[in-house]
Protein backbone atom coordinates (compact mmCIF):
# COMPACT_ATOMS: atom_id res chain seq x y z
CA UNK A 1 0.00 0.00 0.00
CA UNK A 2 1.25 3.52 -0.86
CA UNK A 3 1.36 6.25 1.74
CA UNK A 4 0.46 9.82 0.78
CA UNK A 5 0.30 12.97 2.85
CA UNK A 6 -2.19 15.83 2.73
CA UNK A 7 0.05 17.84 0.41
CA UNK A 8 -0.09 15.05 -2.17
CA UNK A 9 -3.90 14.97 -1.96
CA UNK A 10 -4.18 18.77 -2.35
CA UNK A 11 -2.00 18.89 -5.45
CA UNK A 12 -3.64 15.89 -7.11
CA UNK A 13 -7.00 17.62 -6.68
CA UNK A 14 -5.58 20.84 -8.11
CA UNK A 15 -4.13 19.02 -11.09
CA UNK A 16 -7.37 17.12 -11.71
CA UNK A 17 -9.16 20.48 -11.96
CA UNK A 18 -6.80 21.49 -14.79
CA UNK A 19 -4.71 23.90 -12.75
CA UNK A 20 -1.03 23.80 -13.72
CA UNK A 21 0.29 26.77 -11.70
CA UNK A 22 -0.16 27.96 -8.12
CA UNK A 23 0.89 31.25 -6.54
CA UNK A 24 2.27 31.49 -3.04
CA UNK A 25 4.50 33.12 -0.46
CA UNK A 26 6.29 30.37 1.38
CA UNK A 27 5.26 29.33 4.87
CA UNK A 28 6.00 26.36 7.07
CA UNK A 29 2.32 25.59 7.57
CA UNK A 30 1.85 24.79 3.86
CA UNK A 31 5.22 23.51 2.69
CA UNK A 32 3.96 19.95 2.16
CA UNK A 33 2.02 21.33 -0.82
CA UNK A 34 5.21 22.61 -2.45
CA UNK A 35 6.88 19.23 -2.15
CA UNK A 36 3.91 17.57 -3.84
CA UNK A 37 4.00 20.16 -6.65
CA UNK A 38 7.49 18.91 -7.54
CA UNK A 39 6.20 15.35 -7.84
CA UNK A 40 3.06 16.28 -9.82
CA UNK A 41 4.63 18.82 -12.18
CA UNK A 42 2.58 21.80 -10.95
CA UNK A 43 4.46 25.09 -11.34
CA UNK A 44 4.95 27.22 -8.23
CA UNK A 45 5.38 31.00 -8.58
CA UNK A 46 6.42 32.52 -5.27
CA UNK A 47 5.81 36.21 -4.70
CA UNK A 48 6.85 38.91 -2.24
CA UNK A 49 3.46 39.59 -0.66
CA UNK A 50 0.48 37.28 -0.14
CA UNK A 51 -1.86 39.89 -1.59
CA UNK A 52 -0.05 39.45 -4.91
CA UNK A 53 -0.51 35.67 -4.71
CA UNK A 54 -4.25 36.22 -4.37
CA UNK A 55 -4.34 38.71 -7.26
CA UNK A 56 -2.30 36.30 -9.38
CA UNK A 57 -4.80 33.51 -8.67
CA UNK A 58 -7.56 35.83 -9.89
CA UNK A 59 -5.50 36.83 -12.92
CA UNK A 60 -4.97 33.16 -13.80
CA UNK A 61 -8.68 32.58 -13.35
CA UNK A 62 -9.51 35.40 -15.76
CA UNK A 63 -6.92 34.27 -18.31
CA UNK A 64 -8.13 30.65 -18.36
CA UNK A 65 -11.80 30.97 -17.29
CA UNK A 66 -10.98 28.28 -14.72
CA UNK A 67 -10.35 28.41 -10.97
CA UNK A 68 -7.05 30.03 -9.99
CA UNK A 69 -5.28 28.79 -6.85
CA UNK A 70 -3.18 30.59 -4.25
CA UNK A 71 -1.55 28.94 -1.23
CA UNK A 72 -0.73 31.07 1.81
CA UNK A 73 0.50 30.32 5.28
CA UNK A 74 -1.47 30.71 8.51
CA UNK A 75 -2.27 33.94 10.36
CA UNK A 76 -0.76 36.96 8.58
CA UNK A 77 -0.39 34.89 5.42
CA UNK A 78 -4.16 34.60 5.19
CA UNK A 79 -4.90 38.11 6.45
CA UNK A 80 -2.48 39.59 3.91
CA UNK A 81 -4.55 37.88 1.22
CA UNK A 82 -7.91 39.28 2.34
CA UNK A 83 -7.88 42.26 -0.06
CA UNK A 84 -7.26 39.99 -3.03
CA UNK A 85 -10.07 37.67 -1.92
CA UNK A 86 -12.45 40.62 -1.57
CA UNK A 87 -11.46 41.84 -5.03
CA UNK A 88 -12.23 38.43 -6.54
CA UNK A 89 -15.54 38.40 -4.64
CA UNK A 90 -16.62 41.69 -6.20
CA UNK A 91 -15.44 40.56 -9.65
CA UNK A 92 -17.16 37.18 -9.35
CA UNK A 93 -13.84 35.54 -10.22
CA UNK A 94 -13.50 31.85 -9.28
CA UNK A 95 -10.43 31.40 -7.08
CA UNK A 96 -9.45 28.93 -4.38
CA UNK A 97 -7.30 30.20 -1.54
CA UNK A 98 -5.73 27.43 0.54
CA UNK A 99 -4.62 28.65 3.93
CA UNK A 100 -2.47 26.96 6.52
CA UNK A 101 -3.52 26.66 10.12
CA UNK A 102 -1.87 25.75 13.40
CA UNK A 103 -2.32 22.07 14.37
CA UNK A 104 -5.65 20.89 15.73
CA UNK A 105 -3.81 19.20 18.60
CA UNK A 106 -2.65 22.67 19.76
CA UNK A 107 -6.08 24.30 19.37
CA UNK A 108 -6.44 27.36 21.68
CA UNK A 109 -3.03 26.74 23.26
CA UNK A 110 -1.39 29.77 21.63
CA UNK A 111 0.39 28.06 18.74
CA UNK A 112 2.32 30.13 16.19
CA UNK A 113 -0.04 32.15 13.96
CA UNK A 114 -3.09 30.52 15.51
CA UNK A 115 -6.35 31.81 14.10
CA UNK A 116 -9.74 30.59 12.88
CA UNK A 117 -9.63 32.17 9.44
CA UNK A 118 -12.96 30.83 8.21
CA UNK A 119 -15.04 33.17 10.39
CA UNK A 120 -13.24 36.17 8.95
CA UNK A 121 -13.56 35.06 5.33
CA UNK A 122 -17.16 33.84 5.14
CA UNK A 123 -18.60 37.28 4.23
CA UNK A 124 -16.31 37.60 1.17
CA UNK A 125 -16.28 34.00 -0.08
CA UNK A 126 -18.85 31.62 -1.47
CA UNK A 127 -17.51 28.82 0.72
CA UNK A 128 -15.07 28.80 3.64
CA UNK A 129 -14.29 25.58 5.51
CA UNK A 130 -11.66 23.83 7.60
CA UNK A 131 -10.85 20.18 6.87
CA UNK A 132 -10.23 18.00 9.93
CA UNK A 133 -9.26 14.64 8.38
CA UNK A 134 -6.48 14.05 5.89
CA UNK A 135 -8.47 11.39 4.03
CA UNK A 136 -11.22 13.92 3.31
CA UNK A 137 -9.03 16.58 1.70
CA UNK A 138 -10.06 15.59 -1.87
CA UNK A 139 -13.76 15.83 -0.92
CA UNK A 140 -13.25 19.32 0.49
CA UNK A 141 -11.23 20.38 -2.54
CA UNK A 142 -14.04 19.19 -4.82
CA UNK A 143 -16.58 21.16 -2.77
CA UNK A 144 -14.41 24.26 -2.95
CA UNK A 145 -14.03 24.06 -6.73
CA UNK A 146 -17.75 23.40 -7.12
CA UNK A 147 -18.62 26.48 -5.06
CA UNK A 148 -16.14 28.70 -6.89
CA UNK A 149 -17.15 27.64 -10.40
CA UNK A 150 -20.95 27.35 -10.31
CA UNK A 151 -23.79 29.85 -10.19
CA UNK A 152 -22.47 33.21 -9.10
CA UNK A 153 -18.76 32.47 -9.45
CA UNK A 154 -16.41 33.68 -6.74
CA UNK A 155 -13.68 32.82 -4.25
CA UNK A 156 -13.59 29.77 -1.99
CA UNK A 157 -11.32 29.26 1.01
CA UNK A 158 -10.02 26.00 2.46
CA UNK A 159 -8.12 25.97 5.74
CA UNK A 160 -5.87 22.96 6.40
CA UNK A 161 -4.27 22.50 9.84
CA UNK A 162 -0.66 21.34 9.76
CA UNK A 163 -1.31 18.02 11.49
CA UNK A 164 -3.95 17.28 8.84
CA UNK A 165 -1.76 18.42 5.92
CA UNK A 166 1.42 16.59 6.97
CA UNK A 167 -0.20 13.35 8.09
CA UNK A 168 0.40 10.28 5.90
CA UNK A 169 -2.49 7.97 5.06
CA UNK A 170 -3.01 4.88 2.94
CA UNK A 171 -3.81 5.99 -0.60
CA UNK A 172 -6.48 3.34 -1.11
CA UNK A 173 -8.37 4.72 1.91
CA UNK A 174 -8.94 8.05 0.17
CA UNK A 175 -12.08 8.82 -1.88
CA UNK A 176 -11.23 11.04 -4.85
CA UNK A 177 -14.34 12.71 -6.40
CA UNK A 178 -14.20 12.63 -10.21
CA UNK A 179 -17.42 14.24 -11.38
CA UNK A 180 -18.42 16.82 -8.81
CA UNK A 181 -19.87 19.89 -10.48
CA UNK A 182 -22.44 20.54 -13.21
CA UNK A 183 -21.44 21.13 -16.81
CA UNK A 184 -23.27 23.10 -19.48
CA UNK A 185 -25.09 26.41 -19.37
CA UNK A 186 -28.17 27.68 -17.56
CA UNK A 187 -30.75 28.70 -20.18
CA UNK A 188 -33.42 31.32 -19.46
CA UNK A 189 -37.18 30.87 -19.60
CA UNK A 190 -38.22 31.05 -23.30
CA UNK A 191 -41.32 33.11 -22.40
CA UNK A 192 -39.16 35.81 -20.84
CA UNK A 193 -36.79 35.76 -23.82
CA UNK A 194 -39.76 36.33 -26.12
CA UNK A 195 -40.80 39.38 -24.07
CA UNK A 196 -37.26 40.78 -24.27
CA UNK A 197 -37.09 40.20 -28.02
CA UNK A 198 -40.38 42.03 -28.55
CA UNK A 199 -39.16 44.97 -26.48
CA UNK A 200 -35.95 45.22 -28.52
CA UNK A 201 -37.75 44.81 -31.82
CA UNK A 202 -40.22 47.57 -30.96
CA UNK A 203 -37.62 50.08 -29.82
CA UNK A 204 -36.64 53.19 -31.76
CA UNK A 205 -33.56 54.01 -29.68
CA UNK A 206 -32.20 50.74 -28.22
CA UNK A 207 -28.81 50.33 -26.53
CA UNK A 208 -26.81 47.48 -25.01
CA UNK A 209 -24.57 47.74 -21.95
CA UNK A 210 -22.40 44.61 -21.61
CA UNK A 211 -19.90 43.66 -18.92
CA UNK A 212 -17.69 40.91 -17.60
CA UNK A 213 -20.21 38.08 -18.03
CA UNK A 214 -19.72 38.38 -21.80
CA UNK A 215 -16.08 37.42 -21.30
CA UNK A 216 -16.65 34.70 -18.69
CA UNK A 217 -19.30 32.93 -20.79
CA UNK A 218 -17.46 33.51 -24.09
CA UNK A 219 -20.51 35.30 -25.47
CA UNK A 220 -18.76 37.83 -27.72
CA UNK A 221 -20.00 36.23 -30.94
CA UNK A 222 -23.60 36.11 -29.67
CA UNK A 223 -23.28 39.75 -28.57
CA UNK A 224 -22.14 40.75 -32.06
CA UNK A 225 -25.01 38.86 -33.68
CA UNK A 226 -27.55 40.46 -31.35
CA UNK A 227 -26.45 44.06 -31.86
CA UNK A 228 -26.26 43.57 -35.62
CA UNK A 229 -29.79 42.17 -35.68
CA UNK A 230 -31.16 45.00 -33.53
CA UNK A 231 -28.81 47.65 -34.98
CA UNK A 232 -28.23 48.81 -31.41
CA UNK A 233 -25.16 50.65 -30.09
CA UNK A 234 -23.14 48.64 -27.59
CA UNK A 235 -21.08 49.92 -24.66
CA UNK A 236 -18.61 47.67 -22.83
CA UNK A 237 -17.02 47.74 -19.40
CA UNK A 238 -14.69 45.67 -17.21
CA UNK A 239 -13.77 42.28 -18.77
CA UNK A 240 -16.38 42.93 -21.44
CA UNK A 241 -13.95 45.29 -23.16
CA UNK A 242 -12.74 43.81 -26.42
CA UNK A 243 -15.89 41.77 -26.97
CA UNK A 244 -16.57 43.90 -30.04
CA UNK A 245 -13.77 45.38 -32.15
CA UNK A 246 -13.49 49.15 -31.87
CA UNK A 247 -13.83 49.61 -35.62
CA UNK A 248 -17.24 47.94 -35.61
CA UNK A 249 -19.92 50.51 -36.53
CA UNK A 250 -21.98 49.58 -33.46
CA UNK A 251 -19.13 50.00 -30.96
CA UNK A 252 -19.38 53.15 -28.83
CA UNK A 253 -17.42 54.21 -25.76
CA UNK A 254 -17.70 57.98 -25.21
CA UNK A 255 -21.45 58.66 -25.38
CA UNK A 256 -22.79 56.27 -22.76
CA UNK A 257 -24.37 58.89 -20.53
CA UNK A 258 -26.21 60.48 -23.45
CA UNK A 259 -27.38 57.06 -24.64
CA UNK A 260 -28.70 56.04 -21.21
CA UNK A 261 -30.70 59.25 -20.83
CA UNK A 262 -32.32 59.01 -24.30
CA UNK A 263 -32.64 55.28 -25.08
CA UNK A 264 -36.16 53.84 -25.09
CA UNK A 265 -34.99 50.24 -24.57
CA UNK A 266 -31.89 49.37 -22.52
CA UNK A 267 -30.42 45.86 -22.38
CA UNK A 268 -27.90 45.31 -19.57
CA UNK A 269 -25.93 42.05 -19.80
CA UNK A 270 -23.70 40.78 -17.01
CA UNK A 271 -22.78 44.07 -15.41
CA UNK A 272 -24.25 45.22 -12.08
CA UNK A 273 -26.28 48.38 -11.50
CA UNK A 274 -23.52 49.78 -9.31
CA UNK A 275 -21.75 53.15 -9.19
CA UNK A 276 -20.40 52.65 -12.71
CA UNK A 277 -23.97 52.85 -14.03
CA UNK A 278 -24.96 55.46 -11.42
CA UNK A 279 -27.09 52.75 -9.75
CA UNK A 280 -29.42 52.91 -12.75
CA UNK A 281 -30.51 56.46 -11.86
CA UNK A 282 -29.36 57.93 -15.19
CA UNK A 283 -31.55 55.61 -17.23
CA UNK A 284 -34.32 57.25 -19.23
CA UNK A 285 -37.34 56.92 -16.94
CA UNK A 286 -39.53 56.00 -19.94
CA UNK A 287 -37.20 53.27 -21.24
CA UNK A 288 -38.08 49.58 -21.25
CA UNK A 289 -35.30 47.83 -19.34
CA UNK A 290 -33.97 44.29 -19.75
CA UNK A 291 -31.30 42.79 -17.50
CA UNK A 292 -29.52 39.45 -17.90
CA UNK A 293 -27.44 37.93 -15.10
CA UNK A 294 -26.56 34.49 -13.77
CA UNK A 295 -26.97 35.80 -10.23
CA UNK A 296 -30.64 36.53 -9.46
CA UNK A 297 -29.56 38.80 -6.61
CA UNK A 298 -28.18 41.24 -9.20
CA UNK A 299 -31.48 41.46 -11.07
CA UNK A 300 -33.38 44.67 -10.29
CA UNK A 301 -30.83 45.73 -7.67
CA UNK A 302 -31.03 49.52 -7.16
CA UNK A 303 -33.83 50.05 -9.74
CA UNK A 304 -36.86 48.29 -11.14
CA UNK A 305 -36.31 46.20 -14.27
CA UNK A 306 -39.14 45.53 -16.70
CA UNK A 307 -37.78 42.19 -17.94
CA UNK A 308 -35.26 40.55 -15.56
CA UNK A 309 -33.69 37.39 -17.03
CA UNK A 310 -31.87 34.81 -14.93
CA UNK A 311 -29.46 32.88 -17.12
CA UNK A 312 -25.99 32.46 -18.53
CA UNK A 313 -25.00 35.40 -20.76
CA UNK A 314 -24.09 33.25 -23.79
CA UNK A 315 -27.21 31.08 -23.48
CA UNK A 316 -29.46 34.12 -23.03
CA UNK A 317 -28.01 36.05 -25.97
CA UNK A 318 -28.14 32.92 -28.13
CA UNK A 319 -31.83 32.60 -27.26
CA UNK A 320 -32.47 36.27 -28.04
CA UNK A 321 -30.68 35.97 -31.39
CA UNK A 322 -32.83 32.97 -32.26
CA UNK A 323 -36.00 34.86 -31.39
CA UNK A 324 -34.94 37.92 -33.42
CA UNK A 325 -33.72 36.07 -36.53
CA UNK A 326 -35.04 37.59 -39.74
CA UNK A 327 -35.68 41.02 -38.24
CA UNK A 328 -33.25 43.60 -39.58
CA UNK A 329 -33.98 46.83 -37.74
CA UNK A 330 -32.93 50.30 -38.84
CA UNK A 331 -31.85 52.85 -36.25
CA UNK A 332 -29.54 54.91 -38.44
CA UNK A 333 -30.76 58.26 -37.11
CA UNK A 334 -30.18 57.19 -33.49
CA UNK A 335 -26.73 55.82 -34.30
CA UNK A 336 -25.78 59.00 -36.19
CA UNK A 337 -26.78 61.13 -33.18
CA UNK A 338 -24.59 59.07 -30.84
CA UNK A 339 -21.70 58.96 -33.29
CA UNK A 340 -21.80 62.74 -33.57
CA UNK A 341 -21.64 62.93 -29.79
CA UNK A 342 -18.63 60.56 -29.81
CA UNK A 343 -16.83 62.52 -32.52
CA UNK A 344 -17.22 65.79 -30.64
CA UNK A 345 -15.80 64.24 -27.48
CA UNK A 346 -12.94 62.67 -29.43
CA UNK A 347 -12.14 66.02 -31.09
CA UNK A 348 -11.85 67.65 -27.67
CA UNK A 349 -9.55 64.87 -26.49
CA UNK A 350 -7.31 64.97 -29.56
CA UNK A 351 -6.03 68.45 -28.73
CA UNK A 352 -4.51 67.06 -25.55
CA UNK A 353 -3.54 63.72 -27.11
CA UNK A 354 -1.23 65.71 -29.40
CA UNK A 355 -0.10 68.21 -26.77
CA UNK A 356 3.63 68.97 -26.45
CA UNK A 357 3.23 70.68 -23.08
CA UNK A 358 5.30 69.71 -20.06
CA UNK A 359 4.72 68.23 -17.62
CA UNK A 360 3.21 65.67 -19.94
CA UNK A 361 -0.55 65.61 -20.38
CA UNK A 362 -1.97 62.17 -19.44
CA UNK A 363 -3.93 61.95 -22.71
CA UNK A 364 -0.67 62.44 -24.65
CA UNK A 365 0.84 59.56 -22.68
CA UNK A 366 -2.18 57.36 -23.48
CA UNK A 367 -1.99 58.28 -27.17
CA UNK A 368 1.67 57.23 -27.25
CA UNK A 369 0.95 53.96 -25.41
CA UNK A 370 -1.77 53.19 -27.96
CA UNK A 371 0.91 52.71 -30.63
CA UNK A 372 2.20 49.66 -28.74
CA UNK A 373 -1.10 47.85 -28.29
CA UNK A 374 -1.49 45.35 -31.12
CA UNK A 375 -3.41 42.09 -31.36
CA UNK A 376 -0.64 40.29 -29.46
CA UNK A 377 -0.66 42.71 -26.51
CA UNK A 378 -2.61 42.35 -23.27
CA UNK A 379 -3.20 45.52 -21.26
CA UNK A 380 -3.35 45.46 -17.46
CA UNK A 381 -4.64 48.61 -15.80
CA UNK A 382 -3.55 49.24 -12.22
CA UNK A 383 -4.28 52.78 -11.17
CA UNK A 384 -6.92 55.46 -10.98
CA UNK A 385 -7.30 58.32 -13.46
CA UNK A 386 -4.54 57.11 -15.80
CA UNK A 387 -6.31 53.76 -16.23
CA UNK A 388 -9.63 55.52 -16.80
CA UNK A 389 -8.04 57.62 -19.55
CA UNK A 390 -6.29 54.61 -21.07
CA UNK A 391 -9.56 52.68 -21.28
CA UNK A 392 -10.93 55.34 -23.62
CA UNK A 393 -7.90 55.52 -25.91
CA UNK A 394 -6.03 52.20 -26.09
CA UNK A 395 -7.16 49.91 -28.94
CA UNK A 396 -8.64 46.90 -27.14
CA UNK A 397 -10.20 44.70 -29.81
CA UNK A 398 -10.23 41.14 -28.48
CA UNK A 399 -11.83 39.34 -25.51
CA UNK A 400 -9.40 39.03 -22.62
CA UNK A 401 -7.16 41.82 -23.92
CA UNK A 402 -8.01 44.18 -21.03
CA UNK A 403 -7.68 43.63 -17.27
CA UNK A 404 -8.55 46.18 -14.61
CA UNK A 405 -9.19 45.98 -10.85
CA UNK A 406 -12.99 45.91 -11.13
CA UNK A 407 -15.68 47.54 -8.98
CA UNK A 408 -13.83 47.08 -5.69
CA UNK A 409 -11.31 49.63 -6.97
CA UNK A 410 -8.33 47.73 -5.58
CA UNK A 411 -4.94 49.21 -6.41
CA UNK A 412 -1.93 46.91 -6.55
CA UNK A 413 -3.58 44.18 -8.66
CA UNK A 414 -1.22 44.68 -11.61
CA UNK A 415 1.85 42.64 -10.72
CA UNK A 416 -0.22 39.59 -9.76
CA UNK A 417 -2.38 39.82 -12.86
CA UNK A 418 0.68 40.18 -15.10
CA UNK A 419 2.56 37.14 -13.76
CA UNK A 420 -0.59 35.04 -14.11
CA UNK A 421 -1.20 36.20 -17.69
CA UNK A 422 2.39 35.41 -18.63
CA UNK A 423 2.11 31.92 -17.14
CA UNK A 424 -0.89 31.25 -19.41
CA UNK A 425 0.22 33.23 -22.49
CA UNK A 426 4.03 33.31 -22.46
CA UNK A 427 4.18 34.63 -26.03
CA UNK A 428 1.92 37.63 -25.44
CA UNK A 429 3.31 41.10 -24.79
CA UNK A 430 2.05 42.60 -21.55
CA UNK A 431 1.67 46.35 -21.05
CA UNK A 432 0.87 47.39 -17.49
CA UNK A 433 -0.58 50.89 -17.13
CA UNK A 434 0.27 52.06 -13.61
CA UNK A 435 -0.49 55.04 -11.48
CA UNK A 436 2.45 56.00 -9.28
CA UNK A 437 0.35 55.36 -6.18
CA UNK A 438 -0.65 51.91 -7.40
CA UNK A 439 2.95 51.03 -8.28
CA UNK A 440 3.97 51.67 -4.68
CA UNK A 441 1.60 49.04 -3.32
CA UNK A 442 2.95 45.87 -4.94
CA UNK A 443 5.74 47.13 -7.17
CA UNK A 444 8.26 45.10 -5.22
CA UNK A 445 6.99 42.05 -7.09
CA UNK A 446 9.08 43.24 -10.02
CA UNK A 447 11.57 41.07 -8.15
CA UNK A 448 9.28 38.13 -8.96
CA UNK A 449 9.20 39.21 -12.61
CA UNK A 450 13.01 39.18 -12.67
CA UNK A 451 13.33 35.81 -10.91
CA UNK A 452 10.86 34.16 -13.30
CA UNK A 453 11.92 36.09 -16.41
CA UNK A 454 8.54 37.75 -16.97
CA UNK A 455 9.14 40.67 -19.37
CA UNK A 456 6.28 42.97 -18.36
CA UNK A 457 6.54 46.63 -19.37
CA UNK A 458 5.02 48.98 -16.81
CA UNK A 459 4.33 52.55 -17.89
CA UNK A 460 3.90 54.65 -14.75
CA UNK A 461 1.83 57.82 -15.15
CA UNK A 462 3.63 59.71 -12.41
CA UNK A 463 1.74 62.79 -11.22
CA UNK A 464 3.32 62.64 -7.75
CA UNK A 465 -0.03 62.34 -6.04
CA UNK A 466 -3.01 60.13 -5.34
CA UNK A 467 -4.71 61.95 -8.19
CA UNK A 468 -8.30 60.88 -7.69
CA UNK A 469 -8.17 62.05 -4.07
CA UNK A 470 -6.24 65.26 -4.69
CA UNK A 471 -8.70 66.40 -7.35
CA UNK A 472 -11.57 65.96 -4.93
CA UNK A 473 -9.75 67.73 -2.11
CA UNK A 474 -8.94 70.73 -4.31
CA UNK A 475 -12.56 70.94 -5.46
CA UNK A 476 -14.10 70.52 -2.01
CA UNK A 477 -11.66 72.35 0.25
CA UNK A 478 -9.26 74.40 -1.91
CA UNK A 479 -5.64 73.95 -3.02
CA UNK A 480 -4.23 74.94 0.35
CA UNK A 481 -6.20 72.16 2.08
CA UNK A 482 -4.75 69.19 0.18
CA UNK A 483 -3.55 66.69 2.78
CA UNK A 484 -2.30 63.07 2.88
CA UNK A 485 -2.64 62.69 -0.91
CA UNK A 486 0.67 64.05 -2.26
CA UNK A 487 3.63 61.80 -3.11
CA UNK A 488 7.32 62.62 -3.38
CA UNK A 489 8.61 64.56 -6.38
CA UNK A 490 11.78 62.49 -6.68
CA UNK A 491 10.66 58.88 -6.48
CA UNK A 492 12.46 57.09 -9.33
CA UNK A 493 10.33 54.00 -9.91
CA UNK A 494 12.53 53.26 -12.92
CA UNK A 495 15.62 53.09 -10.71
CA UNK A 496 13.84 50.80 -8.26
CA UNK A 497 13.15 48.34 -11.09
CA UNK A 498 16.73 48.67 -12.35
CA UNK A 499 17.97 47.87 -8.85
CA UNK A 500 16.01 44.60 -8.95
CA UNK A 501 17.61 43.61 -12.25
CA UNK A 502 15.05 45.06 -14.66
CA UNK A 503 15.13 47.86 -17.22
CA UNK A 504 14.27 51.48 -16.36
CA UNK A 505 13.41 54.60 -18.36
CA UNK A 506 12.78 58.14 -17.08
CA UNK A 507 10.64 60.41 -19.27
CA UNK A 508 9.97 64.12 -18.85
CA UNK A 509 9.30 65.25 -22.47
CA UNK A 510 6.48 64.06 -24.76
CA UNK A 511 8.81 63.12 -27.61
CA UNK A 512 10.73 60.81 -25.26
CA UNK A 513 7.73 58.56 -24.53
CA UNK A 514 7.66 56.38 -27.64
CA UNK A 515 11.43 55.70 -27.84
CA UNK A 516 11.48 54.86 -24.12
CA UNK A 517 8.64 52.33 -24.44
CA UNK A 518 10.31 50.85 -27.54
CA UNK A 519 13.54 50.34 -25.60
CA UNK A 520 11.62 48.85 -22.68
CA UNK A 521 9.97 46.20 -24.85
CA UNK A 522 13.20 45.56 -26.77
CA UNK A 523 15.13 44.96 -23.53
CA UNK A 524 13.39 41.61 -23.00
CA UNK A 525 13.43 42.38 -19.27
CA UNK A 526 10.80 43.44 -16.78
CA UNK A 527 10.76 47.19 -17.38
CA UNK A 528 9.46 50.41 -15.90
CA UNK A 529 8.92 53.58 -17.95
CA UNK A 530 8.49 56.37 -15.40
CA UNK A 531 6.63 59.25 -17.08
CA UNK A 532 6.33 62.59 -15.27
CA UNK A 533 2.80 63.89 -15.84
CA UNK A 534 0.93 67.12 -15.20
CA UNK A 535 -0.73 67.20 -11.77
CA UNK A 536 -3.58 69.42 -12.99
CA UNK A 537 -3.98 68.59 -16.68
CA UNK A 538 -6.31 70.93 -18.59
CA UNK A 539 -9.20 69.58 -20.61
CA UNK A 540 -10.11 66.61 -18.42
CA UNK A 541 -11.88 66.00 -15.15
CA UNK A 542 -10.34 63.66 -12.62
CA UNK A 543 -11.52 62.25 -9.33
CA UNK A 544 -13.96 59.46 -8.60
CA UNK A 545 -17.42 58.90 -7.22
CA UNK A 546 -17.38 57.70 -3.62
CA UNK A 547 -20.93 58.48 -2.47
Amino acid sequence: MALVDGGDLVVRAIKQEGVDTIFTLCGGHVQAIYDACLDEGVKVIDVRHEQVAGHAAEGWSRATRRCGVAVVTAGPGVTDCVTAIANAWHNKSPVLIIGGRSPLMRFEMGALQEMDHTQMLRPITKWAKCVYQTERIPEYMASAFRAAMTGRQGPAFLEIPTDVLFKKVEEDQVYFPQSYRPQGRVYPDPKVIKQAAEALAGAERPMVMAGSAIYWSEAHEELRQLVELTNAPVYLNAMGRGSLAQDHPLFFNRSRRAALTKADCILVVGTPMDFRLAYGKRFNAEARTIQIDTDPQELARNRDIDIPIEGDAKASLESLVGELQGRKLDHSGWLAELRDNENKTRAQMEEWMASDRTPIHPLRLCAEMAHFVDDNTIVVGDGGDIVSHASKILPVNHPGQWYDPGPFGTLGVGTGFCMAIHSVYPDKRILMVNGDGAFGLNGFDFDTFVRFNIPVVSVVGNDRQWGQITVGQRAMYGKDRVLASLLGDNCRYDKIVEGMGGHGEYVTEPDQIRPAIERAFASGKPACVNVIMDQEPPGIMGGYEFM
